[in-house]
């Protein structure tokens, strides 16, 4: 094993009480307690769980002793519940994690959305970054999290990638930096957080879905040191204490440090000790913790047997295993690696010291004696605060991006154009992850017919067109909504029509103005050129809702930035 901790450094930078507490604590753990700090169980508010258990709350925490926790759905009140239930009744404290992605909304049903990272980045002012970080912890606090799984530093190369379209920081390494930055600042400027910044060794290079298949990262030595390596070293020296290693591989770097591998033995971060200990820990000075994406993952679990993969992690480096499989079978599997020797006995000491470390910087035990990991409804009041509206409506007017309109549609107004026909478009995927619904076409009809236009919402399950001059007759502007979303499912989302040749189709653009919106993915001229007046909303939120149909009748101004990636390498996406 390469680079061991040292707890007096950054990010830990503890004192001599609390390196003893860490100390005594593993000296007093069963093989058994050791193992189950390495785990970050996945709780769930109804639908399939990845711990395949009927267990209670308590019985997973007597009998799996696990070091940490994230969970998926429930609202605030449940939420805070369950965080008091396992804070109270757990030996040790837990890290407390959650996906605040676009601020409490990404990790709690109710939560206040700010912005994505696109639309953070369109906005122009790494403010918007900020209130995003900030809102976020302060009702991330109220629901008792420590932890947020966030911000993402893949830099965006390749426009065709939807897994961090709107989930990046910019297209560049300054832009990342300055943008991730200041979440950060958000994040830690209240509260004492936690800040976890992932996919490394980096995505966003290829268009393929680290869910779906190993990824690959395919920079040469070089490039990725002046690319993605100025983004982590960036962070490690400003002290950021959590990684998360994707189930990527970095084959030129991996080659580089270690010139035995053949392509066979290419395997992704989470498994790979050349990029954990070797690249992060050693080259990278990496001092904190890392932990491992999900792992019911295809990118590790195509790699090789469960019973290798799970103990494998942490063998090569990670120190914290994301999700169980099968609660009792992946602990077996951790349980017996320890025992047989695939975790040696200092690299499991190495792992539970970056673990129970954060754990003594947030003074996890203290607040735990004194009662301050259990939450009160009172501050769940903090959830959706009217400043924090606030910070959600400036996020919007600031970023919305009039990308082009190049035939002169807009203002469409009810005054000139009353009769409006609406195309909404979804991925097609109700089951995928963040899959888009029908709440936002609800709230985009009430919005028009509230500002005086007549709506009829298009059947797109239709080829029929009828007599062109019939519908310019009936219409006089035509509004597509697209509202793609989700990952996993397939490795790129794009525009899908609901039937071929449906009559949705933008058939109609020269016949009345048209008007194309995002509300997410930023790239859809490349299945709609034809369009000519294009927005990027970056959300389906009722506020973006609201500003965007007021930027579409004039009332307010467009601001927001846009890249070069919008136009997806296609002459015809300009016209």
């Amino acid at each position: 094993m390469g680079s061991t901790v040292d707890l007096t450094a950054s990010p830990y930078d503890l004192d001599r009480d609390q390196i003893d507490w860490v100390e005594s604590t593993i000296a007093g753990m069963s093989d058994e307690e050791k193992v189950g700090q390495l785990f970050f169980n996945l709780f769930h508010f109804g639908g399939d769980s990845f711990g395949g258990n009927d267990l209670s709350n308590r019985e997973i925490l007597e009998r799996f002793h696990i070091g940490g926790a994230r969970y998926h759905g429930g609202d605030a009140a449940q939420i805070q519940a369950l965080i008091n239930e396992i804070q109270a009744n757990t030996k040790i404290p837990l890290l407390i994690a959650a996906n605040f992605e676009m601020g409490t909304r990404g990790g709690c049903n109710g939560g206040t959305y700010v912005a994505t990272a696109a639309q953070a980045v369109a906005s122009g002012d790494p403010e918007v970054a900020y209130d995003t970080g900030l809102v976020s912890a302060r009702e991330g606090a109220a629901l008792g999290v420590n932890v947020n799984f966030w911000p993402c530093v893949d830099i965006l190369m390749d426009w065709r990638n939807t897994i961090i379209n709107s989930r990046a920081f910019g297209t560049t390494a300054d832009e990342v930096i300055t943008y991730s930055d200041a979440l950060r600042r958000g994040w830690t400027a209240e509260h004492e957080m936690i800040t976890c910044i992932k996919h490394f060794p980096g995505d966003g290079v290829e268009e393929r879905d680290q869910h779906l298949i190993l990824g690959i990262n395919d920079l040469s030595v070089d490039e990725w040191e002046a690319t993605f390596g100025t983004v982590y070293r960036h962070h490690i020296d400003a002290g950021v204490e959590m990684i998360m290693a994707g189930h990527i591989a970095l084959p030129a770097y991996q080659q580089h440090l270690n010139p035995d591998l053949t392509d066979a033995d290419i395997l992704p971060a989470s498994l790979a000790p050349e990029l954990i200990d070797d690249l992060l820990k050693t080259r990278l000075g990496f001092n904190g913790l890392v932990v491992t994406d999900a792992s019911h993952m295809l990118g590790m679990t195509s790699a090789m047997r469960r019973a290798d993969q799970v103990p494998g992690a942490i063998a090569a480096g990670c120190d914290m295993f994301l999700f169980f499989n099968d609660l009792e079978e992946d602990f077996g599997y951790m349980l017996a690696g320890y025992r047989n020797g695939t975790i040696s006995e200092e690299r499991m000491i190495d792992a539970l010291r970056r673990i129970l470390g954060l754990k003594a910087k947030l003074r996890l035990i203290q607040r735990q004696t004194a009662g301050e990991l259990v939450g009160t409804t009172d501050e769940l009041a903090a959830i959706g605060a009217p400043d924090h509206l606030e910070r959600q409506r400036r996020a919007a007017d600031l970023a919305i991006t009039l990308v082009k309109d190049t035939a002169g549609n807009l203002p469409i107004r009810p005054e000139t154009q009353r009769r409006i026909r609406l195309y909404y478009l979804d991925g097609g995927e109700k089951n995928a992850i963040f899959a888009s619904g029908t709440p936002a076409l609800q709230v985009i009809v009430a919005e028009l017919e509230s500002r005086g236009f007549e709506v009829t919402v298009n059947d797109n399950d239709q080829r029929v067109k009828g007599k062109v001059e019939d519908y310019r007759n009936r219409v006089d502007a035509a509004l597509v909504f697209s509202n793609v979303r989700g990952y996993a499912a397939e490795n790129v989302y794009r525009i899908r029509w609901s039937i071929p040749m449906s009559n949705a189709c933008p058939w109609y653009v020269h016949e009345v103005p048209t008007v194309f919106v995002s509300l997410n993915y930023t790239t859809h001229l490349y299945d709609v050129p034809m369009v000519k007046t294009y927005i990027n909303a970056y959300d389906d939120n009722p506020e973006t809702i609201r500003q965007v149909i007021s930027k579409i009748m004039g009332d307010s101004k467009f601001t927001g930035l846009y890249n070069d990636h919008v136009w997806a390498g296609q002459w015809q996406s300009r016209l």
